[in-house]
């Protein structure tokens, strides 16, 4: 198998559905295990893989092999798996709170590791993931892992000591953007917008202000200027944000959720 995967759930999904649609790896050279019987059912039928409840096996036959555990098994996993694991195998792990210190600690040997940090907008192909090899890894490994994780977005290379800035900046920020739809969306609603309409109106702008960001290299203070008339409707809400906290707020949000993840 090229590719292995301990643990089958969304953040898995759609990493082996990115990779699978892309063409870099075949379904049939794909291998995952997960203790749910369900799980596993799930991913066979969804991505055409090859499944078993046998984490072992998976370590075994893989070339990659993708730790996608919740954070809390990991230990319990790696010390199942760690002596299947070889020299040359490549582990990546999408763990926060996990550091390559501590995971190479758990192997009880040198093993190549990238460490990484996706978030959920893999799903529709459109996530942001942080990469961070050990050295153990060579240029030629470092760079495959990249194709694999530019699968279902867009990724890249950061110091460790960033991890737990990346998880609060796009780990986490989906769950602060979907908030924010939520909340325009309902103060469409109170001025009459059916709801349905509000989701889409409020979920499209967020979706192109973000596209003007990534594709015109504009500074984000820039583009919010033009839209800023003056004496106008914008400025007036810009004015009520900036007065109830909205960047200290979101700035504190952030520093909490990175305050997490470097205690995890």
């Amino acid at each position: 198998m090229k590719l292995g995967f301990i643990g089958t759930g969304n953040m898995a999904g759609a990493i082996m559905g990115g990779i699978i649609r892309r063409g870099i790896i075949a379904p049939e050279e794909i291998i995952g295990s997960d203790i749910s019987e369900a799980g596993r059912e799930r991913a066979g039928k969804e991505h055409g893989i090859q499944v078993t409840a046998d984490n072992r096996r998976a370590a075994k036959e893989s070339e990659v092999l993708i730790l996608s555990v919740k954070p809390q098994f990991y230990a319990e996993t790696i010390a199942e798996i760690r002596d299947c694991i070889r020299e040359e195998q490549l582990i990546i792990t999408i763990a926060p709170g996990k550091t390559l210190a501590w995971l190479e600690e758990q192997f009880q040997k040198p093993v190549k590791i990238v460490r990484t940090m996706p978030n959920t907008p893999a799903l529709v192909g459109e996530g942001m993931t942080a990469a961070c090899p050990n050295r153990y890894v060579t240029d030629e490994e470092k760079d495959y892992a990249l194709e694999l994780l530019g699968a279902f977005g867009r990724v890249e290379i950061v110091p460790e000591r960033l991890i737990d800035a990346v998880v609060a900046v796009s780990g986490s920020s989906p769950a602060y953007v979907f908030m924010f739809i939520e909340a325009m969306a309902d103060a469409a609603v109170s001025e009459g917008m059916p709801r349905p309409q509000a989701y889409q109106f409020a979920a499209q702008a967020v979706y192109g202000s973000a596209k003007m960001v990534m594709e015109t290299g504009k500074h984000p203070g820039e583009l919010k200027d033009m839209v800023c008339s003056p004496a106008g409707t914008t400025i007036e809400a810009v004015r009520v944000l900036e007065e109830r906290g909205f960047r200290s707020a979101v700035i504190e949000a952030m520093k909490a959720c990175a305050d997490i993840s470097r205690n995890l």
